[in-house]
């Protein structure tokens, strides 16, 4: 596995360079050298605390007290490990790493994912999941490892059992080493269920450790914070007017807010409206009802967090004011690596995104009066400034690498 992710990484890197090799010289978010400082946009006060508010970057994020192996090396080798083993499927031919793949940005760049069969949903990028609220688009996991278990036992994902997996951990030797390391304790003999959310919550520790890199913006935002001189912003006249109706007249961070630039929240926007054969996709509603019937939920047995300080949004979750087919807000980092868009794939660019917002009104999303919307009507030149802005929040570095921590002794 180790060398199979090594071969990755290589792809990834004279991807990335290629890439940059062919484009930074024609990256519209980099300012050329006869560009006029005095046209770039000013910059209120309040527009400034708005903008420092997407940062810093990387965001400190504090481990997960509800999985007891968050943030312990010995899992994350362990999670690594299982993450692109085929073997964790039921039929042997599938791995976590089949949909989320490393140099896609952990996406897949399908409309909809594949596993065992096709799924209704995009493939939704791993990266910077580490203190989320809710996952998965519908958010009918609370947790990360619990949502790490939800596409094992998928039929269409690996299809797999929790008798299965516990199987393959306790008849491999390494994988059995690894988790005796992670947890303490060898994998108990007949408690299938356990060794199985154990898995889960040493797969999470791994994706915990998946954040994306630095990108223009990061720089910039920096910039401001320690009031550096316009003269020495390394960032476009039209990505400073991006931003600018991002944070103004877009309203965009009414849902896209903070360093990871999303809420977290779940809303309606239309840009996603149906499943394959034209089905109806509830979305946020059907997720509630599967959050809360299972076992591996906040409120169930497997929360190491005893005291429950945790579980107050699980609990809560059946009081929400949900509408039929609300879906998470999704981060823009490195979007431009993660098409197509939407829940469903079938958005494939970023200037087609932002002609859907133009006609949207973004304060009305938040709204349940159903009172009428006005749309923002951006015009064709304020769309393609907010397109170098989007394209500003990714960069082509992808910082994880394999580590091959040799065998288990």
């Amino acid at each position: 596995m180790i060398s199979n992710t090594r071969r990755l990484t290589l792809t990834v890197s004279r991807m990335a360079c290629a890439a940059v090799s062919a484009a930074c010289a024609m990256l519209p978010w980099a300012s050329s050298a006869n560009e006029s400082v005095a046209a770039k946009p000013h910059f209120t006060d309040s527009e400034i605390s708005i903008i420092l508010s997407h940062g810093p970057w990387p965001a400190p994020a504090p481990l997960d007290s509800t999985n007891r192996v968050s943030g312990k090396q010995e899992a994350i080798e362990f999670g690594t490990r299982l993450f692109f083993d085929q073997r964790l499927s039921g039929p042997g031919t599938k791995s976590c790493a089949s949909c989320h793949v490393p140099e896609r940005n952990w996406t897949d760049n399908l409309r909809r994912g594949v596993g065992v069969g096709e799924l209704d949903r995009n493939t939704p990028t791993l990266m910077n999941l580490i203190a989320g609220r809710w996952y998965g688009w519908d958010g009918a996991a609370d947790s990360l490892w619990f949502q790490s278990l939800r596409p094992i036992l998928d039929k269409r994902e690996l299809a797999a059992t929790p008798r299965h997996v516990a199987q393959l951990v306790r008849n491999d030797n390494e994988m059995s080493c690894r988790y005796r390391k992670a947890f303490g304790a060898a994998p108990s003999p007949t408690d299938d269920e356990t060794v199985f959310v154990n898995v889960g919550k040493a797969l999470a520790a791994f994706q915990e450790t998946l954040t994306s890199g630095r990108t223009p913006f990061d720089q910039f935002r920096d910039a401001l914070a320690r009031a550096a001189s316009p003269s020495s912003w390394r960032y476009s006249e039209p990505a400073q007017r991006g931003l600018k109706i991002f944070i103004g007249k877009g309203g965009c961070t009414h849902c896209h807010t903070g360093p990871n630039f999303t809420s977290g929240e779940f809303f309606n926007t239309g840009l996603s409206r149906f499943a394959p054969q034209g089905k109806p996709d509830p979305g946020r509603l059907a997720g509630i009802r599967q959050l809360l019937e299972s076992r591996f939920n906040l409120l169930g047995p497997y929360n190491d967090d005893k005291a429950g300080a945790g579980t107050a949004h699980t609990r809560h979750a059946s009081l929400e004011k949900t509408n039929f087919g609300e879906f998470k807000v999704p981060s823009l980092r490195n979007l431009m690596l993660t098409s197509p868009y939407g829940r469903d794939g079938l958005v494939d660019t970023l200037a087609e995104v932002v002609r859907h917002y133009t006609g949207l009104d973004p304060v009305r999303l938040h709204a349940k009066d159903r009172q009428l919307a006005k749309p923002l009507n951006l015009s064709a030149s304020e769309q393609s400034d907010l397109v170098v802005f989007l394209e500003s929040l990714s960069t082509f570095s992808n910082p994880w690498r394999p580590e091959d921590g040799g065998r288990c002794d």
